[in-house]
């Protein structure tokens, strides 16, 4: 391996953005990113990202690393490098890394936060899930202890995007209420293709009255992803932080 390797923390409000992997002709945060870094340093290079945030999903904490033959100091590279990405990305810090770091193999797990509320504001208008009526707080609690654990998830993930192995290690499951906003998080080794958002809609559905307990365990087991109602929307979701 030839040049640094550099490993950055990153932000960005994924509402005007395809998602995190690159796509061409369409506006993604990893498109952006490698654009910034060739216009600051002349050269492509290629990113690795920890997470592949959907369309319209946000990040307070994704890594990513990228190698450069760039002298520019860590700070000097974040400055540059911020200098040239839209106001919707922000790199929060960027560091040396040990040439064999890799910000996607090397997770041990990753941390996000979906947020539903009875009626959003201005200031949340696109980051919360406005699910108005009241909601069985308890049930759905219940549901997400179930969460816990290592689990196929295969119901939670669109046929397409399906893996030979679709099991996965939830470390944290829990809703956090405040007045009439709820919180879900999640801490899991890995997650599939709609996986958070699949799970919120089922127990928003649950805690609606829409589904029961014994139709929620039946519906977690069945691996067949027909039987989720409702996705909730994108902008609810956030990922928070990654953990090594």
């Amino acid at each position: 391996m030839t040049g640094r390797n550099i490993k950055l923390t990153i932000q960005y409000d994924g509402a005007g953005f395809s998602g995190w992997q690159y796509q061409p002709r369409l506006r993604t945060i990893q498109g952006e990113l490698e654009t910034a870094i060739e216009k600051l340093t002349g050269k492509r290079e290629t990113l690795y990202g920890a997470g592949r945030t959907d369309a319209g999903v946000s990040a307070l904490g994704q890594v990513a690393n990228f190698r450069t033959a760039s002298r520019l100091p860590a700070k000097k590279l974040r400055d540059g490098l911020n200098f040239h990405l839209p106001s919707d990305i922000l790199i929060r810090a960027a560091e040396d890394a040990p040439d064999e770091f890799h910000a996607r193999y090397d997770a041990i797990c990753r941390r996000y936060e979906y947020r539903i509320g009875g009626r959003e504001t201005v200031v949340e208008h696109g980051r919360i899930w406005e699910v108005r009526g009241p909601l069985d707080r308890k049930r759905m609690e219940a549901a997400a202890d179930l969460i816990m654990g290592e689990h196929d998830f295969s119901t939670f993930c669109v046929v397409a995007s399906r893996k030979p192995d679709n099991r996965c290690l939830v470390y944290r499951s829990r809703w956090v209420w405040e007045g009439e906003s709820g919180r879900y998080e999640i801490t899991a080794d890995r997650f599939l293709h709609t996986m958070i958002r699949s799970l919120v809609g089922a127990m928003v559905d649950l805690g609606r009255g829409r589904m029961t307990m014994r139709q929620f365990r039946t519906v977690f087991a069945a691996g067949d992803h027909r039987a989720i109602r409702h996705v909730a929307p994108a902008g609810g979701l956030c990922l928070i932080a990654v953990d090594y």
